[in-house]
């Protein structure tokens, strides 16, 4: 169901609830005015003409010319009526007589009322006694409130059809942004994010044009940065295709060979077995180191051994060895050992970039890392007192980067906290599938 069709239903239904609500107020309105103007009309007429035309006037032809002084009463028949019932004088008094102008019969059954009438008796100065008959009829005032009630009828239709017109413009005009909106949408589930929504007249839509355009920049933003580290990494990983290639070919290679050579002059009568059998175990042991070394730096076989804990003991251990003047400290609960392993691969490479980083560029004497783990989600801290940097310096790096894109692949979340002389702060929330 449209959005149109729903407000325009809506206000139909008002509408006709207003139609029927004040319709009704207005016909009962409009039948209680015709019953009190009918009823003061007479009360009035007979009161004006027994307590003053009684004293005033001698005889009944001098009342006769009073009661057609009164034309300006509306719907009343004044006559005279002598004891034996004879009407020796009438006034009809202004009355509708255009039937083409009457109202419906249905509104004069609805508003009207019966004739009223009443009878007093009155005396003239010399003694006379007459019966004063006034006679109301409502059809006057029938008609007036049956005018009455088609302007008010007519004022809301007229008001009906300039809400439905307002409504219309100012839905054209909404609906047109929704549409661009949405064809906005579509461009940036296809992975267009070139094109940016205009500014628009209604606050609302602005607003969700606005929220739209920068939802959109951020996603070329991260577009860009997506491209951009997997460009990287895909250069990384040729690299250390190709350090490795070279490490197998310079390392494994030449003391495969000196081992064949070996091999080969122990075969001689006059060759010093002794001897060759040391060299050759020699090599065997320096080999050994070299294929540890290489399976470290494709996978921390302490971490599938010993655990997280232990694979970040042995990796401090490392750099402590190499860097003197740097101090390593890990605060790590033996839980952490407990969790997933796809977790935990992922948490040590953090660690492990982020040492990297502190070496290479904190000039830092000090570096903590603390590990904090409840029911659900396992936190990291990694924190030097090095010399610092703006925040959005680090953002740029693609290490930075890829701890980010490991992070929310396990839907926790990174933050990174730094300032000129105060060192790095990062921290890490990761929740625990259950």
């Amino acid at each position: 169901m449209s959005l149109s069709y729903q407000i325009n239903s809506r206000i139909l239904l008002f509408s006709l609830l207003i139609l029927l609500f004040g319709g009704g107020i207005a016909v009962w309105q409009a039948r209680t005015a015709v019953t009190k103007e009918i009823d003061a009309s007479i009360n009035l007429t007979a009161h004006l003409i027994s307590c003053g035309l009684a004293q005033k006037i001698q005889d009944h032809a001098a009342w006769l010319s009073c009661f057609n002084s009164l034309n300006q009463t509306r719907h009343l028949t004044i006559a005279l009526v002598k004891p034996s019932g004879e009407s020796i004088g009438s006034n009809k008094t202004n009355s509708t007589n255009d039937t083409g102008s009457l109202p419906p019969q249905w509104f004069i059954n609805l508003i009207g009322r019966p004739q009223a009438d009443t009878e007093r008796q009155v005396t003239t100065a010399v003694g006379e006694e007459y019966s004063l008959r006034i006679q109301a009829n409502p059809l006057d005032e029938v008609k007036e409130a049956w005018y009455e009630c088609l302007a008010f009828f007519g004022s809301i239709v007229l008001l009906t059809q300039l809400t439905f017109l307002s409504v219309y413009l100012a839905l054209r005009k909404t609906i047109s942004s929704i549409r661009a909106m949405v064809a906005a949408l579509h461009r940036v589930e296809k992975g267009d994010y070139r094109q940016t929504l205009p500014e628009f007249e209604t606050a609302e839509t602005n607003r969700i044009a606005e929220a739209i355009n920068h939802m959109t920049s951020e996603l070329k933003t991260a577009q860009q940065d997506n491209r951009a580290l997997v460009q990287h990494s895909l250069t990384l990983l040729e690299n250390e295709r190709k350090q490795l290639a070279q490490e197998l070919h310079d390392e494994l290679g030449q003391s495969l060979t000196a081992i064949k050579m070996m091999a080969l002059a122990a075969q001689r009568k006059e060759a010093d077995t002794t001897k060759i059998t040391g060299s050759i175990a020699g090599i065997c042991d320096d080999l050994t180191n070299v294929v540890r070394s290489i399976m470290t730096q494709l996978h921390p076989l302490t971490l599938t051994e010993l655990g997280l804990k232990a694979a970040v003991e042995d990796l401090l251990s490392h750099w402590s060895a190499k860097i003197l003047g740097l101090k390593f400290s890990c605060n790590c609960p033996a839980a952490v050992d407990d969790i997933d392993q796809n977790i935990s691969i992922q948490i040590f490479r953090v660690i492990q970039e982020c040492v990297t980083n502190v070496v290479r560029h904190a000039e830092a004497k000090n570096c903590e890392i603390t590990m904090n783990l409840n029911e659900n989600q396992i936190s990291l801290t990694v924190k030097d007192d090095g010399k610092g940097c703006p925040v959005e310096w680090l953002t740029k790096g693609f290490g930075v980067l890829g701890m980010k894109e490991r992070v929310h692949s396990l839907g926790g979340n990174l933050s990174i906290y730094s300032s000129i002389n105060q060192g790095v702060e990062v921290k890490v929330l990761i929740p625990l599938m259950n």
